[in-house]
């Protein structure tokens, strides 16, 4: 076993922000197996053709060995963003790589490819961590909140307030909320141990409609970054007579699990407020108050707006988006509004069955190939997770081959005696892949393999020895056997 650790570390500047580029790098080699793993870090947003590292030196290549040994990059995702070029060895950037396209608002964000190198086959597993910079503003849904209240309302009442999206993470997430300038009210935020951000609008002073029937202020949302960016959103207060109760949710937060393959026009869970209010004052309607798409994807759920279920509109797929964020809001005839959310959670169900890739084959070989030659590489994927997404890879039936896994997702084929073209001259290799769900899916691919001759038969008579009768007295030239030539001829024609 060879152990190596390697750190190296790099900066450029991209659109005016410095970013670090942190590698490591582990080798283990064991018998015929070989695999490693690397790990780069950069940011978000660098531009086309920004040098990310020289991949080629990180996994101990010779420049002078680039082409021979077929360096490339091979991921079903990762290859619209990155390339290598085989003249230096450097892994670039492709195309914009854009975090939040990417990941959306899970916490840690990577790009997984394998690097693969041939004669003699090496592959390396390589994870691109991409870390946020601050290139979203906050966003308010909607743009404009209106409150209605009535005038009698008690200095302390708080008003709940939709907030702000934005779609960084950490601190250059929404950091803090500020208030225009009023003689009524002020700005109440807190954060609940499970992360829920809860932002209050708090009369401080009695209202009174004959006075001033509508408050306007402008709300501001501040992110943590460098410069900072910010997002408003105007709040509309119309003072009205009567309906002083507003409705009350449950729970503030609700939570669901839900399968992927789940049924169209299931109810999944219900949202539930209740309002002291009688009569219409006192009836609730429920609907979704965020349309962000990528908070609450347009037509995928829906709410009923009197019982407050929500249901599935279409059908979910696990290795799309793993979990749903939907904001619902309550509200009653009087027009005031409480709101909740409701965190979905995507189970992985196995609908997917292994895809089998043929990435380098050798056909034909000769028939004189040394045991453990390689015929070929083969690239199992399989898009479930757990064991949804573990594979194992057969192949049934005896023939002088062995399938051998160089990774986690790479095998290769190699010779284990040597072959008989004049009695077999070709090879129908069938590779079958299984996956460990429940029930197992499996696929599967057929390769031709092709036997070429080599001299090792020489001529052989069909007797070893041939008898012939001749007249006397025969003419020079006179033929002795036309058998015998025939045979001759066939034999050493052959």
């Amino acid at each position: 076993m060879l152990g190596l650790f390697k750190m190296k570390q790099s900066s450029q500047t991209c659109k005016g922000i410095t970013w670090q580029v942190i590698f490591s790098f582990f080798f283990s080699w064991l018998c015929h197996s070989v695999s490693g793993q690397i790990h780069y870090s950069i940011v978000e947003e660098m531009r086309k053709d920004s040098v990310i590292a020289n991949i080629a030196e990180d996994i101990g290549l010779d420049i002078k060995q680039l082409s021979s040994r077929n360096l490339q990059i091979i991921s079903h995702i990762s290859e619209k963003y990155l390339y290598v070029n085989v003249d230096n060895g450097n892994l670039y950037v492709k195309d914009r790589i854009d975090r939040e396209t990417l990941c959306g608002a899970e916490a840690t964000c990577f790009l997984t490819f394998d690097t693969v190198v041939e004669n003699p086959f090496n592959a390396f597993k390589v994870k691109i961590e991409i870390q946020d910079i601050n290139d979203n503003p906050p966003v308010f849904y909607p743009k404009t909140f209106t409150i209605e209240t009535i005038e009698l309302t008690s200095p302390g009442t708080r008003f709940a307030l939709q907030t702000a999206e934005d779609l960084d993470i950490g601190i250059n997430s929404v950091q803090t909320y500020k208030l225009s300038d009023n003689s009524h009210f002020t700005l109440s935020q807190k954060f609940s141990s499970d992360g829920f951000q809860s932002l209050e609008l708090v009369l401080e002073k009695t209202l009174d409609q004959e006075i001033q029937s509508v408050h306007e202020l402008i709300l501001i949302a501040l992110d943590g970054g460098n410069p900072v960016r910010s997002g408003t959103a105007v709040i509309r207060i119309i003072v009205i007579d009567v309906n002083d109760n507003f409705p009350i949710f449950s729970q503030k937060v609700y939570k669901v699990s839900v399968n992927e393959n789940g049924a169209v026009n299931t109810t999944i869970i219900n949202v539930n407020a209740t309002d002291k209010d009688a009569g219409t004052n006192g009836r609730i309607t429920y609907s979704f108050s965020k349309t962000s798409r990528n908070v609450h994807p347009s037509g995928l759920f829906s709410i009923e707006p009197k019982s407050g279920d929500i249901k599935i509109n279409r059908k979910l797929d696990f290795e799309d988006t793993r979990n749903y964020e939907l904001s619902v809001q309550a509200k009653d005839g009087g027009g005031l509004i409480s709101h909740c959310k409701v965190l979905i959670d995507v189970i992985d169900e196995n609908d997917n069955a292994p895809e089998i890739s043929i990435k380098s084959l050798s056909s034909p070989i000769p028939e004189n190939s040394a045991p453990g030659k390689m015929i070929a590489v083969i690239r199992i994927h399989d898009k479930d997770s757990g064991e949804n997404g573990e594979v194992d890879c057969k192949y049934p039936g005896e023939m002088p081959f062995h399938l051998v896994l160089s990774s986690n997702s790479f095998y290769t084929i190699v010779t284990t005696s040597s072959m008989d073209r004049e009695k077999v001259s070709y090879y129908n290799i069938t590779i079958v892949a299984t996956d460990r769900g429940s029930p197992p899916l499996s696929s599967q691919k057929t390769i031709k393999l092709e036997i070429s001759d080599v001299n090792d038969n020489p001529p052989l008579f069909m007797k070893s020895t041939y008898v012939a009768y001749v007249q006397e007295n025969n003419l020079p030239g006179a033929s002795i056997t036309e058998n015998l030539y025939q045979i001759l001829t066939v034999i050493f024609l052959s």
